[in-house]
């Protein structure tokens, strides 16, 4: 989908969403279209810079978006995954969800480009887990704890939001 990278300052600066166009946190509009998508594409890069792209489910939790190492069938597990494996590298991450349409009129997306980690605390792995299980029934039957099943967490430094109308 084409429409103004994230480097175009020229667009939309006075408008109502101008929070969400440039802003370290989620504003209302990017939240919303966080919370109606049920895949994301997160993009990731080893040490080098070499990137990486996979679709994944995704939550929020307060502020920050976050995932799970799930069960569904994958080559590797938990850490040797290589999306882990880059942002044990270079935590820096990108993260998008896009509107398409037929009707370019409507189209839109959220770039959310922040900090990965993996979450080590107890209680915020229970409360992702729970977020990711009320948004994912399929993750309700899952066992996601477990050195196969890290819990990772984005925290936001930039969020771009662009609308075409």
């Amino acid at each position: 989908m084409s429409g103004p990278d994230d480097h175009d300052s020229s667009r939309d600066h006075d408008s109502p969403r101008d929070d969400d166009l440039r802003s370290p946190t989620l504003g209302v509009e990017a939240r919303g279209l966080l919370q109606r998508h049920r895949v994301a594409h997160l993009a990731t890069a080893d040490r080098a810079g070499v990137p990486h792209v996979v679709p994944l489910c995704y939550a929020l939790d307060g502020d920050t978006l976050v995932f799970v190492i799930d069960a569904k069938p994958k080559r590797q597990r938990g850490t040797a995954l290589k999306r882990v494996r880059n942002l044990l590298e270079n935590p820096a991450v990108a993260l998008v969800v896009d509107d398409y349409d037929d009707d370019w009129s409507t189209l839109a997306y959220v770039l959310v480009r922040g900090r990965a980690a993996i979450v080590r605390e107890a209680g915020e792995t229970t409360r992702a887990l729970a977020a990711l299980r009320a948004k994912y029934p399929q993750y309700r039957t899952m066992t996601l704890d477990g050195p196969d099943h890290p819990v990772i967490r984005i925290t936001p430094e930039r969020v771009h939001l662009w609308r075409a109308s």
